[in-house]
């Protein structure tokens, strides 16, 4: 070890929701805390998160709203540090939040507030914070981890990654986390682009025409399949379903959208009986907005102008077979510029599920969105961020 070198106990990399959390606990421990990020401010991603409000959690959440090579490494982690753990923080600081739908809790004033809040809980902990830090290179020998930067030399006997996942790179994400695994031979699950937007081709775009309308709808992939809005977007589809779905999405796989959740087989034959002279898009254009009742009737097997007395009911049927199932091919998505998180990232097997350390170097640590565990939309990855960052500080 080398002398005039500050050695702290523990150093994380990356000031995200998961290293602010990692650092305040530990440093609450009365442990030495070094925490490091190349941005210059920390907190980013908190900050643009639900619109600039932050869904810091998700009240319902369990292990099931997750998605990784091993569906139950998140199990530990979430019983240890839960959303009610959370909410108290927020409370103490007498922060106002409010539920919207599905559990999804966010501040009523600005994610700023929970920014302000975990630099304090850092500041009670006396964590060193440094922003604007690129790291040249790391090394372990005799249990010390070297960290060269472009402003000197740090050493610990902890490290733990903190830094993310790719998503958003314009927000300075970076594949440093990966980079860093494989030096210390751990194994990288392929990360990709999830919670992100579709595309699609030519051929189907049209509904590139529909860009900005949103109705809600049921969209399936495979098995998986969640009930929220979808949007459509000059590209292609977004919205809270279609970001569900698309972290389970692979290339060349269809997914399908019902544009009429609340009603059952044989609602166009029902209302055909009891309201025989309303015309066939004048029926439809109740259930959904007026322009894409227009372009969806457009497609459909009965003249849009054509009173549904006059419809023979296996056209109705068939109508309605195919709003409740209409296919879509995705060609690809919006990528990792657009994406909310990564999926994908060090894998589990690597990884202790109670304290997040490495199984092959002890005092190294992987949190937050650098590991393969992926939540749905809602908060469910701000609630693995602080889980996970929970356990590490509570042993680094």
């Amino acid at each position: 070890m080398t002398t005039n070198i500050p050695l702290y106990d523990v150093i994380i990399l990356g000031a995200g929701g998961a290293g602010l959390m990692c650092a305040a606990t530990a440093g609450q421990r009365k442990r030495k805390v070094l925490l490091l990020d190349h941005a210059d401010q920390p907190g980013k991603k908190i900050l643009i998160s639900g619109g600039g409000r932050c869904n810091f959690t998700n009240s319902k959440t369990t292990h099931k709203n997750y998605i990784s090579k091993n569906p139950h490494f998140a199990k530990s982690a979430l019983a240890r540090y839960k959303p009610q753990d959370f909410i108290k923080l927020v409370d103490r600081y007498n922060i106002n939040w409010h539920e919207k739908t599905l559990g999804q809790l966010f501040c009523d004033v600005s994610a700023k507030q929970i920014v302000s809040m975990l630099l304090d809980e850092c500041e009670k902990g006396n964590v060193d914070l440094k922003l604007s830090k690129q790291i040249t290179s790391i090394s372990h020998t005799d249990g010390i981890f070297t960290l060269e930067t472009n402003s000197g030399i740090f050493q610990s006997g902890s490290l733990v990654i903190a830094t993310g996942g790719a998503s958003i790179p314009k927000m300075g994400a970076t594949g440093f986390a990966y980079e860093l695994a494989r030096q210390f031979k751990m194994k990288v699950v392929e990360p990709k682009p999830a919670l992100v937007p579709f595309t699609l081709a030519k051929d189907q775009t049209l509904f590139t025409e529909l860009s900005g309308i949103a109705t809600d709808t049921i969209v399936k992939c495979g098995k998986t399949q969640f009930q929220e809005a979808s949007l459509f977007t000059h590209k292609g589809l977004s919205g809270p379903a279609i970001l569900q779905v698309s972290s389970y999405w692979k290339h060349g796989e269809a997914i399908s959208i019902n544009f009429i959740p609340e009603q059952k087989q044989g609602w166009l034959i029902d209302l055909k009986e009891t309201r025989p002279n309303i015309n066939f898009e004048t029926a439809i254009a109740q259930q959904l907005p007026d322009r894409l009742a227009e372009v969806l009737c457009d497609k459909l097997t009965v003249q849009s102008d054509k009173d549904l007395g006059d419809c023979k009911n296996a056209a109705l049927s068939q109508a309605e077979q195919m709003l409740a199932n209409w296919q879509f091919h995705p060609n690809g998505t919006e990528g990792f510029a657009k994406a909310e998180v990564t999926i994908g990232g060090i894998s589990t097997d690597e990884l202790s599920s109670k304290t997040m350390e490495s199984k092959k170097l002890k005092g190294l640590y992987a949190i937050g969105e650098a590991v393969d565990v992926t939540g749905w939309l809602g908060g469910y990855n701000f609630q693995w961020a602080w889980a996970s960052a929970f356990v590490a500080g509570e042993v680094a």
